[in-house]
This record gives C-alpha cells, structure tokens and sequence, in this order.
C-alpha cells in the first residue's frame, strides 16, 4: 500500500469515527478508532503510521478551517457535494502517482513513487475473472488482487446502500454534472429525449452489462489459471492507461458520445450506457433502504399541492405520488429529502419509515469503501506481487501482449 492510498485510507476511517463522536454514538467512535488502533499495531507498517498521522493533521486543519464538514453539520446537498468531491480529488492524485510509475518504467528507471493498487478499481472485467476463480477453484489472483476488492466493494455497496455510489463517490458521474452545469449556462432548455425514446436508451446500459457477464461467463473456469498468470493480464491496467491516453478515431468518437450524453442530459452517461450503474441499479432492488414518504405528514395528504420531491429529481422519477420509491435510476442522492418542504414526510428509510439521515448513509459508504481494503490489505489481498523489472519489461513490448 503506498502512502497516498494510506493516507486516502485512514483519513476516510478516521473521519468516520470522528462523525460517530459529533453524533452522540460515543461509545461507536471509540470501537471504531480502537479498531484502526489494532490494524495499524498489526501491520506494524511505517507506511500505514505515516498515512495516519497525516490523516490526523488534516482532519486538525479541517476541523479548523471548515468544523461545519468536520462535524457533519452541513446540509444534504453540500455534504453529498463535498464527499464526491473529495474522493476525486484522491482519485486525481493517485492519477497523478501511478502516470509517474509508469513513466519512468516507461523510461526504463526505477520508479520513485510505488504503483497505487487501487487503479486496478478501472479493471472490472479482470476483477470479474478473479472473482469467478476465486468463487470455482479458489485461486486468488496475485497480479492485480485489488481488481476483484474493488469490484465486490461497489457490489455490496449497492446491496446495502442502493445505488448511492453513483450518487455519493464515482467521480465519473460528478464530472458528468459539472458538464451537465456549463452545456446550461449556454442552452438552458432541457433537451429531454420524448419519453417513448428514453426507455430503449435506459436498456442499453443492460445490453452492455449483458456483454461483459456473457464474457465472463463463457471463460472456462479451467482457463483462469492461466490467464492470470499471462502477460496481458501483468499489463491490463497499462493497457487499459494506454487506451485512454493514446485513443483511436473510434476511440475518441466513443468519448465524443459520452461527453454529449453527459452535457445533453442530466446523468446522461450513468442513465444510458454504465455498466456499473445498470449493475447497482439491479442490485439496489434488493437494498433494505428505499425512499419513502411518510402519508401523515406529506403536504398532498392535507390538499395542498407539492412536487418539490419530484422537481428535485435529477433521474426524473416521479416521487411525489409515491409511497416507496423503487426505481433502478434512484441514486440514493437524497436531493428529493433535501428539497421536500416538511421534515419527517420524505426520507431514505428502511421499511416501517426508519429514516436514517445523509451524515449516516455517508458514513455507511465510506465504511464499506475503505474499511474492507483495509482488511484485504492485512491478509495480504491488495498488494500486487508483480516485480516492476516485470512490468518494465512488458512496457517496452506492450504493443506485442495480446491475450
């Protein structure tokens, strides 16, 4: 684990404990500090203690310069605002650190900062593979272990939180809404597709998502072994840098079309053609909390007439006549709660209208995203094991690796 993962790591943990002390849960702040207490004694890594210490100078400034984040008293709106935006700008620099690995590799030097495995997040369908050998022979990968981490950490987030990783981390998706912004500030009409369009627009998500399991799927199980030891699979996140960096014509028009998706509509990209999103949206179903509406104090059950909830809506769901909201565009994003006129009528909620507020499902989210890498990397499943000469060597000849 580099220092910038660690960092990363145990600023979002202990920021977490730290929301459980200003709630009022104590005796939870305390358990889960002791918790990071016992990891970092275990590992006895200097690279962890110094991503900690860091995090406890930042969390220092940060209760200093912005306690009203710091404590989690912000409303709904700039709380969810302010964890996308931070998680992107830890995803911008390991950006950062893992361009200057590979370039000096590139450059046939020893790199002076260590690959962030968490890059291996961009590796879906490696991390799919590994899951299935892991799930049929019990092989776990040693090349790219992260992949398949990851991959089951956004999978158990839309179990238990719906989709609010769309909503509250993937940097993806706030790009898209900045995008969204500035096409607004020149075209402020709305460009909405007619309605019997958007529907076969929404399914083409599904059909992609169909593409990649099939491929997964039709992998022998036999086959995984060697595949994971192959050189492309050594490679997979150089390649896939490498597509992003140096694209081709049908490259580029494939991004041309998710930057008019993203700016033509809102959530354009996430609506119509994520993967990721189709997959969290299927998975949400079976998530205990949905939003729902309390009929006693709704304003529509007294005669009046509202639909902030509705209006407020970036996925166009139409929440004001409903009592639960089950849709697999809802993000969990909580802007129909933030906008809605009386308190206790609308609220992400368990069944029985147990609301939990947006500070509790933040914290939910960054528990499951970096508590669990944090316990893979102690039993050994985040770093990988592939020497950089390796890697290296497959940098000058990685326009010859092919599967």
């Amino acid at each position: 684990m580099t220092i910038t993962e660690s960092v990363t790591l145990m600023l979002a943990l202990l920021y977490g404990a730290s929301q459980l002390w200003w709630a009022g849960k104590r005796y939870g702040a305390v358990v889960a500090a002791a918790s990071l207490l016992i990891a970092l004694v275990i590992s006895a890594s200097p690279v962890l203690l110094g991503g900690t210490l860091l995090a406890i100078a930042v969390l220092a400034l940060l209760q200093w310069r912005k306690p009203a984040f710091a404590k989690g008293e912000m409303r709904i709106n700039e709380l969810r605002s302010a964890c996308q935006h931070l998680i992107a700008l830890a995803l911008l620099i390991v950006a950062v650190q893992y361009t200057i690995n590979s370039l000096m590799l590139k450059a046939g030097m020893t790199p002076v900062v260590g690959r962030p495995n968490v890059v291996d997040a961009f590796l879906p369908i490696a991390g799919a593979i590994e899951v299935k050998g892991i799930v049929s022979l019990g092989l776990w990968d040693q090349t790219h272990p992260a992949a398949a981490v990851m991959l089951a950490i956004v999978l158990l987030t839309g179990i238990l939180c719906k989709r609010a990783f769309c909503g509250w981390a993937c940097p993806i998706g706030l790009a898209g809404e900045h995008l969204y912004l500035l096409r607004k500030r020149f075209i402020k009409e709305e460009l909405m597709p007619p309605r019997w369009l958007d529907w076969p627009l929404r399914m083409l998500k599904y059909v992609l998502l169909a593409a990649f399991v099939s491929l997964v799927a039709g992998m022998p199980a036999m086959g995984i072994p060697s595949y994971l030891q192959s050189n492309y699979h050594k490679v997979a996140d150089l390649k896939m840098a490498l597509f992003f960096v140096t694209p081709g014509l049908v490259t580029l028009c494939g991004f041309a079309l998710i930057l008019m998706l993203a700016s033509w509509r809102r959530q354009g990209f996430c609506r119509y053609l994520c993967p990721y999103g189709a997959v969290l949206g299927l998975l949400s179903f079976l998530s205990p909390f949905k939003i729902r509406r309390n009929d006693n104090a709704c304003l529509l059950s007294k005669g009046m007439k509202c639909d902030k909830c509705t209006r407020a809506c970036p996925a166009n769901i139409i929440v004001h006549t409903k009592t639960t909201v089950r849709s697999d565009e809802c993000q969990a994003c909580m802007r129909c709660v933030a906008a809605c006129p009386k308190k206790e009528a609308l609220g992400l909620a368990l069944p029985g209208n147990h609301a939990i507020s947006a500070r509790s499902l933040m914290l939910g989210m960054l528990t499951i995203m970096f508590f669990l890498p944090l316990i893979a990397w102690l039993f050994g499943y985040w770093d990988s094991q592939t020497p950089d000469a390796v890697r290296m060597q497959l940098l000058q000849m990685i326009d010859h690796v092919s599967h």
